[in-house]
């Protein structure tokens, strides 16, 4: 796996380390493979060098080493070792050094090459990657044919400085050759091998490729090329991919002695069991420590050269490689890209739980998809890149997400700090979503207005005064209004407007707003005991008095409905608000107070959904101005037997008697009874006890005007034409 040229995905030296582990960690997690038994490793062990020598042993010694593995049925061997110099042990050469006659003696170098070229070798040297002050001299014998297809100018083939050769008759007298470079990636672990070398403008193949092409009884090996490099490497049937510099990924079985591995001393001695050497590929090379060729690889620290190069066969002769074509840069690019924006999207979901979960999952999913194309398919991908990608913009995505939510929490702040109680706003600011966003939802309306406000405003006298009474008043019905869990939306003038259920949801809402506003008429009673005692107000307070009225009285309309709440206005200026028919209406019935001498009016959308017990009067099935559909209206009294001092003059009985022939009254005139029903009318207007000043004489007048003038199909709906 090379540094990949195309900008999208180039690797620097710091990030490429990080996706090779990830790598060997698949491979390590996939666990160890069982290595093709007709693969086996002659070892030149520390027992074969304790036995026959320190290395290097005398070339009589490895000749009779390969014969007996040629007589025991060998298939091929390949020598992960070079002999890059003459024996100086061979009887010959030392006679002639000595100047004594040598033509008889044995000549160890001439015996190791003939047994070479009478047995199925193939001899390995190495070559010089980079120079090294030493002359190149030579070129390795291959007796491939190498054919590249679709070269370009410039092949990105490794091209080596020298070959460190065997020495010439070894040369002459092998069959072929191969080289058996390892070179490792710059963690110092070794991930592949290159198959296929350029040196002095010849193609040489690997020691691994030329031992499976004599193998396969193949004489050609076929390089394709693409714009980018070379794309991959073909032996008859066998299709090896390789990267652009023609290195082989190693798939790894496992461990070390995932082949077989048989002590050089006994094939030496002929000890070993001829069915364990019949008919295998055998690869002569060392795990002796002392011989330094130990590599490091994705399974260990410590592993021997020459199975890196078993490794390879296997993977060549079953077709089971680990590779990346040039099409997966694309997939690479796309799924950056596709897992950016399903991290965007992540980043959208409501609850930080919630999108650190996915997150995680998407990671997941990313790594098994990555591990099952590599382990299972053998294709790879680029694994770090997305993970980065996907990681960093989550992170950086909720650094973003929280500092807009603090500015939009301080925003909530400023818009609700004296609209709503400390602990609805702890809720606001704790629920999920943009409580600002305009949606629709069903609240109760509250309306509450000053009676007579253009007289108190005259006797106040001054503007100032004024402003000290009204501040007095609706200091204390706010804060009724806030600890119910309500907001105050505005104050009108001498009105006050608010909502239940409306930014954070609250159950029996309109419960919630009936007992806001009975509290209220409640508190009235000493609020103008504290206001006529106030020497600041003692003009309003006598204006009151002469006109027999309280200082403050108020009329509240509350409806419910579904409305649309949210954030409201101009660019430059914006209030979080409702508006709606339930609004509107419920301005309607505060309005409608007066006309029938009720300070506290619902509409049967409110009652239809109390839960609590209070006193009601039916007041009128009516349509309202600006409205079609008949409304019931009803007034509240107050709660059903009060633990405090109740609105009413009355005793609790004396009032439901009150309201029982008021009931019984409006039953006939619902049926159309006019004249029993104004019967019953006028006598409760006659008591002096009535606790409703008004509905009475609206009711007698409508009774006598229906008598007069019958009506030709009565509904009982009377239609308001203006507001109040």
């Amino acid at each position: 796996m090379g540094s990949c040229s195309i900008g999208y995905l180039h690797y620097s030296s710091f990030w490429q380390p990080f996706e090779y582990k990830i790598k060997d960690i698949m491979l390590q997690r996939r666990g160890e493979i069982k290595g093709d038994e007709n693969i086996i490793i002659i070892d030149i062990d520390e027992k074969s060098l304790k036995s026959l020598g320190q290395w290097p042993w005398s070339r009589d010694k490895i000749a009779k080493l390969l014969q007996n593995l040629s007589d025991l049925g060998v298939a091929i061997i390949g020598l992960d070792v070079v002999f890059a110099e003459a024996d100086n042990s061979s009887p010959q050469k030392v006679l002639k050094q000595l100047g004594l006659s040598y033509q008889n003696a044995p000549d160890y170098d001439a015996i190791f090459a003939q047994t070479i070229h009478e047995t199925p070798t193939i001899v390995g040297y190495v070559f010089a990657l980079t120079s090294d002050a030493i002359e190149p001299e030579g070129s390795p014998k291959s007796a491939a044919i190498i054919v590249e297809q679709n070269r370009p100018v410039h092949s990105s083939l490794i091209k080596p400085y020298r070959a460190i050769l065997n020495t010439p008759n070894i040369q002459k007298q092998a069959y072929s050759s191969g080289y058996f470079n390892t070179i490792p990636d710059g963690d110092g672990i070794v991930r592949s091998i290159p198959l296929i070398m350029e040196y002095d403008g010849i193609l040489y193949p690997s020691l691994s490729l030329e031992m499976v092409r004599i193998a396969l009884n193949e004489k050609k090996i076929t390089i394709a090329y693409d714009e980018s490099g070379i794309r991959q490497i073909e032996i008859g049937e066998h299709v090896i991919p390789t990267d652009f510099f023609g290195r082989l990924m190693v798939n790894y079985r496992g461990k070390q002695h995932s082949y077989k591995y048989i002590s050089a001393l006994d094939v030496y001695t002929n000890s070993v069991d001829p069915l364990r050497v019949k008919d295998k590929i055998a690869l002569v090379g060392t795990s002796a420590a002392g011989l330094l060729d130990l590599r490091s690889t994705p399974f260990e620290s410590v592993y021997a050269g020459v199975e890196v190069h078993a490794n390879a066969i296997d993977n060549i002769l079953h077709q089971e490689y680990i590779a990346k074509p040039i099409w997966t840069r694309g997939v690479d690019l796309l799924s950056i890209i596709a897992c950016c924006i399903i991290t965007f999207a992540i980043l959208l979901l409501p609850s930080a739980l919630l999108s650190f979960t996915t997150l995680i999952m998407l990671n997941l999913i990313l790594i098994l998809a990555h591990y099952y194309s590599m382990i299972y398919q053998g294709i790879l991908f680029n694994t770090l890149l997305p993970l980065v990608a996907i990681n960093i913009l989550f992170i950086v995505g909720q650094a973003i997400n929280y500092f807009l939510e603090i500015r939009q929490k301080e925003l909530i702040k400023h818009k609700f700090a004296s609209k709503v109680s400390p602990a609805v706003m702890n809720n606001i600011l704790a629920s999920e979503g943009d409580v600002l966003q305009g949606i629709e939802k069903e609240i109760t309306i509250f309306f509450s207005d000053v009676r007579d406000f253009t007289a108190i405003s005259e006797a106040s006298g001054d503007a100032k005064r004024l402003i000290h009474l009204m501040n007095a008043y609706m200091d204390p019905m706010s804060q009724i209004i806030i600890r119910s869990g309500g907001t105050v939306d505005k104050f009108i003038g001498d009105a006050i407007m608010a909502y239940w259920n409306a930014p954070i949801s609250i159950k029996d809402h309109a419960d919630k707003a009936v007992t806001a506003a009975l509290q209220q008429l409640h508190h009235l009673k000493s609020l103008n005991a504290e206001l006529k005692a106030n020497p600041e107000f003692e003009n309003i307070a006598s204006m009151a008095e002469q006109k027999g009225k309280p200082i403050i009285d108020i009329g509240i309309g509350i409806n419910t409905g579904v409305a649309i709440v949210g954030e409201m206005g101009t660019t430059n200026r914006s209030d979080y608000t409702v508006i709606g028919d339930p609004i509107n209406l419920g301005s309607r019935l505060e309005s409608l107070c007066k006309y029938y001498n009720s300070h506290l009016t619902i509409s049967n959308f409110t009652k239809a959904q109390l839960k609590d017990a209070y006193i009601f009067r039916f007041l009128d099935l009516v349509t309202v101005k600006g409205k079609n559909e008949p409304v019931e209206v009803w007034q509240v009294h107050d709660f059903d037997a009060p633990q405090h001092e109740p609105l009413y003059a009355v005793s609790y009985e004396e009032l439901q008697e009150e309201l029982k022939l008021h009931h019984e009254a409006i039953a006939l005139y619902k049926e159309a009874r006019f004249t029993e029903a104004l019967a019953y009318f006028e006598t409760l207007q006659k008591r002096e006890t009535k606790t409703n000043q008004a509905i009475y004489t609206i009711y007698c007048e409508r009774c006598s005007h229906y008598i007069t003038f019958p009506p030709s199909a009565f509904n009982g709906v009377f239609v308001h034409t203006t507001k109040g």
